[in-house]
């Protein structure tokens, strides 16, 4: 009869399988196009003069956010024994990133190169908090509520997923528009 039970949990999560290859695979490709428009910015006058804390406040959780996703979609398409074996890492997996978040939005709020505004608060450290939150309470919930748990990570993950693709974005639009701007404008009145 144990065995029956495991054998549904198990079935539960690997009707997953596809779900886990797309935004692992979406996580991956977004990982490595963060890494080229980074290094395309990087080549640009003026650029490098920042603070190193904006950098790490706003680029890094970005591509801790996508490999997050990238891991998860590791972890659940491995070929777990039983969903509480596949849940412990999921589960530490949010911990951590809760406590990650904890520091993120403490950097937010001590770096000087820029004024975070609402919605900067909401996608740097308010959605990635709850996502991370999701996933560890997700994982305590799946020893009773199984599909439920599922669902709670496949929502935290694209959750994790969104937030990147958004904070990207904002990153690119940010360099490219605001602070090209204010270069060209500081180039031309030397």
């Amino acid at each position: 009869m144990e065995s029956k039970e495991a054998e549904g949990k198990m079935t539960a999560l690997a009707g997953w399988q596809n779900f886990y290859v797309i935004v692992g695979s979406s996580a991956g490709a977004l990982i490595g196009l963060q890494f080229v428009v980074l290094s395309l910015i990087a080549t640009r006058p003026g650029v490098g003069a920042g603070d190193p804390a904006a950098s790490r406040a706003f680029a890094t959780p970005t591509i801790v956010h996508f490999s997050t996703v990238l891991g998860l979609a590791a972890i659940l398409c491995a070929p777990w024994d039983g969903i509480a074996t596949a849940a412990v890492p999921w589960g530490l997996v949010g911990v951590c990133g809760l406590v990650y978040s904890g520091f993120i939005t403490r950097r937010i709020g001590r770096q000087s190169v820029y004024r975070p505004e609402f919605e900067d608060w909401l996608f740097h450290a308010v959605l990635p908090l709850a996502a991370y939150a999701t996933l560890a309470s997700s994982a305590y919930a799946s020893l009773s509520h199984v599909r439920e748990a599922l669902i709670a990570v496949g929502a935290a993950v694209l959750l994790l997923l969104f937030t990147g693709i958004h904070n990207a974005w904002d990153a690119v639009t940010y360099h490219v528009f605001s602070a090209g701007r204010s270069r060209d404008r500081s180039d031309r009145e030397s």
